[in-house]
């Protein structure tokens, strides 16, 4: 009997072989990986609940009497959305990039290599247990936020689609840091100088038809926007451009990050490095 090998190649494997495609294995990672997230919940699911309700109680108890976004919508409730969006995302972000980074310093990644997973399987695994993460600590931040007077969506497909969505780019995307950074410090300069900024800067604590002109440009150009502005449009029925505009644009920014992700695993990048 032949020994098990990786289908992650150190030569490229052509987007047409159906060994790119087997998920055989798949549901095996993706268990691996929730469960690696939930054994530590109160730093992987609380902790982050926890600071979001800091920002709500600071910015809401300082702004709420204040500031009015949206017509008929307090302040505090216009808020909550893009903190759970924040949350969903940059959680999503964390859990495949940490994963990896952690499995290569610690150098068990090798018993990954050692087994018959395709491309498509370690993609699967790992964006799956993101976007499961993602949405707890968004659930969370909802559950621990009721007081605050938020109302039920009024679309709640968007709310879905969106927060389904923003977790499976952002798994995706810290899929990639992942197999680019080969330290923790490569990985944090990853994360603190474009995924925060990103994410700050899109709306999460403002509308963005508040900013000057050039601002209100720059903010458009960036994807998190509009994952924030149409999870938003399903609570309130309103947003800063229509929903099906980011649904568009997330759309596609989905297809061109995961389409880079699997590239990077197709080809073996510093997976056995």
């Amino acid at each position: 009997m032949k020994p098990a090998v990786s289908r992650l190649p150190t030569s490229a494997i052509a987007w047409n072989d159906p060994a790119l495609w087997r998920l055989d294995g798949a549901r095996a990672l993706w268990r691996k990986e929730v469960l690696r997230f939930w054994k530590v919940g109160f730093q992987t699911i609380a902790a982050p609940v926890l600071t979001a309700m800091l920002y709500l109680l600071i910015f809401g108890h300082v702004l709420d009497k204040h500031v009015q976004v949206f017509d008929g919508v307090p302040y505090t409730s216009f808020l909550i959305p893009g903190l759970v969006m924040m949350s969903v995302l940059q959680n999503a972000f964390a859990n495949t990039s940490s994963s990896l980074i952690q499995s290569k310093v610690t150098g068990n990644l090798i018993f990954l290599l050692l087994t018959p997973l395709s491309p498509a399987a370690w993609f699967a695994g790992y964006v799956g247990g993101a976007v499961v993460r993602g949405l707890a600590v968004g659930v969370g931040v909802l559950a621990v936020s009721l007081w605050a007077g938020l109302p039920w969506p009024a679309q709640p497909a968007w709310v879905l689609i969106f927060g389904v969505l923003g977790a499976t780019l952002m798994g995706a995307l810290g899929l990639v840091a992942g197999l680019w950074a080969e330290k923790f410090d490569q990985l944090a300069v990853f994360q603190n100088f474009i995924i925060l900024p990103m994410t700050f800067l899109a709306g999460v604590f403002y509308s963005v038809q508040g900013l000057p002109a050039l601002w209100q440009v720059v903010s458009h150009l960036n994807p998190f926007f509009y994952m924030i502005d149409g999870f938003r449009h399903g609570f309130f029925g309103q947003g800063d451009v229509s929903p099906w505009l980011s649904l568009l644009i997330v759309g596609t920014a989905n297809l061109a990050v995961v389409a880079w992700a699997l590239n990077l695993l197709r080809t073996g990048y510093r997976i056995r490095s």
